[in-house]
């Protein structure tokens, strides 16, 4: 795939080489979510099929060519990178009980939800100082608490 350009049903091709990239969310009763690309920009639509393992986890790293679809960016050809046990995270990164329910989250810690967070703030508002990026955090693992989003 690297360096060649084609054309899908679905689109126009975007990137023609691999794209690295971490999956902030995903739906695995659904058999979607979305890959945050490591240079920035908007969030990428990844389908179950896609996938080069049967099951990913929040936070697994990928590379992916990305096509410009009907409803934005979709990625294809993921490749889970660093897959320990084969399911697009390391062991204990896993949850202990998942569950198959359409409306279930999985809970993280406040220090990796405060990364993530951090994370976001640099790759879109690159000019905010340390004590805004603290502070941000702080209020956003204040309100996930609330909703039971972090431990």
């Amino acid at each position: 795939m690297a360096g060649s350009t084609r054309r899908r049903g679905c689109g126009d091709v975007v990137a023609a080489v691999m794209v690295s990239g971490k999956i902030v969310r995903f739906d695995r009763a659904r058999g979607y979510g979305f890959i945050a690309p490591d240079h920035g920009g908007e969030d990428v639509f990844v389908h179950v099929r896609e996938l080069d393992v049967e099951d990913v986890t929040t936070g697994a790293r990928v590379e992916f060519s990305v096509v410009d679809g009907e409803r934005g960016l979709k990625a294809y050809g993921v490749r889970v990178l660093g897959s320990e046990n084969g399911n697009g995270a390391s062991a204990a990164a896993r949850p202990e009980d998942p569950t198959t329910e359409d409306d279930t989250y999985e809970v993280i810690s406040a220090a990796d939800y405060g990364r993530l967070i951090t994370d976001v703030l640099l790759s879109t508002a690159p000019t905010l100082t340390g004590t805004q990026i603290v502070e941000v955090r702080r209020r956003l693992t204040e309100l996930a608490r609330g909703h039971g989003w972090v431990d």
